[in-house]
C-alpha cells in the first residue's frame, strides 16, 4: 500500500492532492466541508486504503491549495476536482464520497460530468433542506459574513470543532491548531465567505441549486448512499428523510448518537458501511497503474 502527499499545478493553481492504496484498486475521491481540508478524511485512510484506490484533495481555495480565478462556486468547486483528477490522470470513473459542502460538490461534479463518476456517497451533505447551522447562514450575509470569515480565532475555531461533534474529546488542540493554520491561509476567508454567499442567505441554504441536483441524480438513477448523524448539529438529520424523499432509489443510514462527522466520529463503522455500500456497485473499469508526478510535499 502507498501514500502520498503531494503539491501539483492544476490550471496553474498549487493543489494539495493526496492519493493512498494500490493503483490497481478502484478510485475513490473524497471532499471535505466549507473552510475545511482533506484532513477530514484522515481516520479513513487506513480503513479504506486497503480495498480503494483514495485521492483526497484540498478544494480550490481551501486547506492549502490556491483559489480559483473565479468566484467561488458549486461549479467552480467541482470543476476544480475535475481537474485534479485530470491533473492526476485519473480519467475512469471514480466513486465519489463527500462530507457537507462535499457532499453538494460531489453531486455538482455528477451533472457536470456523469460519465465520470461511478457512486455518490453523500455524508451529512449539504442540499436537502434549508436549514443550517447559525453561523453559516451569517456567513453568506455581505459585510457580516465577510468579517467572519476574515476573522478565525482561537475561541471561534473551537467552537466550530465543538459543533461538529458529539464527543467533546475529538475537540482537541491539535484539531484547532489545524483549523487556524488553514484560516491564515490568504484564499481561505474570501473563499468561505463567496461559498456561502453562493449557496445560502440568512434564511437558510436556497433551494434552488438544491432541487436542481436531486432532480438530476434522481432521474439518472446514480447508485448513491446518503449518510447521516442523529445528533447533527450543523444540517439537521431530518435533512436525511428529504434525501430519501427526493432519491426515492437511493440507500440510507443513520448512525445513532454521531454529530456532522460521522466519519470522524465512528470511523470503523462508517467504514463498514461505505464498503458495503461501494462493493455493491456495478464493476466499473479499473484505473491503470500510473507514476504520479509532483513538486516535493509542502506540509
Amino acid at each position: 500500500m502507498t501514500s502520498s502527499t503531494a503539491f501539483i499545478r492544476v490550471d496553474g493553481r498549487r493543489t494539495r492532492v493526496r492519493v493512498d492504496g494500490d493503483p490497481a484498486n478502484p478510485p475513490v475521491l473524497l471532499l471535505h466541508g466549507i473552510g475545511r481540508s482533506l484532513e477530514d478524511w484522515a481516520p479513513q485512510f487506513p480503513r479504506l486504503s486497503g480495498s480503494y484506490r483514495l485521492i483526497s484533495i484540498d478544494l480550490p481555495g481551501s486547506g492549502f491549495s490556491e483559489r480559483s480565478t473565479s468566484r467561488a462556486s458549486l461549479s467552480v468547486l467541482a470543476n476544480g476536482a475535475l481537474a485534479t483528477l485530470d491533473a492526476i490522470g485519473q480519467h475512469e470513473p471514480v466513486h465519489v464520497i463527500g462530507v457537507s459542502l462535499g457532499g453538494a460538490v460531489a453531486q455538482q461534479l455528477f451533472t457536470l460530468a456523469p460519465d465520470r463518476v461511478a457512486s455518490l456517497v453523500l455524508v451529512t451533505s449539504a442540499g436537502f433542506g434549508k436549514e443550517v447551522a447559525l453561523p453559516l447562514r451569517l456567513l453568506s450575509t455581505l459585510s457580516v459574513g465577510r468579517f467572519l470569515a476574515s476573522r478565525t480565532t482561537p475561541f471561534s475555531a473551537r467552537l466550530a470543532e465543538r459543533m461538529l461533534f458529539v464527543n467533546p474529546e475529538l475537540v482537541t488542540e491539535a484539531r484547532i491548531d489545524h483549523a487556524l493554520a488553514i484560516a491564515r491561509q490568504p484564499d481561505t476567508g474570501e473563499v468561505t465567505w463567496e461559498t456561502a454567499n453562493a449557496l445560502a442567505t440568512l434564511r437558510g441554504l436556497r433551494p434552488e441549486w438544491q432541487e436542481a441536483l436531486s432532480n438530476r441524480i434522481a432521474a439518472e438513477r446514480k447508485p448513491t448512499l446518503v449518510i447521516w448523524g442523529d445528533r447533527d448539529r450543523i444540517l439537521p438529520a431530518r435533512h436525511l428523510d428529504e434525501a430519501q424523499r427526493r432519491l426515492p432509489h437511493a440507500s440510507s443510514h443513520l448512525f445513532t448518537g454521531v454529530g456532522h462527522m460521522p466519519q470522524i466520529e465512528c470511523p470503523d463503522e462508517f467504514a463498514s458501511v461505505v464498503m458495503t455500500f461501494l462493493d455493491n456497485v456495478e464493476p466499473t473499469s479499473l484505473p491503470r497503474k500510473r507514476r504520479l508526478c509532483v513538486e516535493p510535499a509542502e506540509l
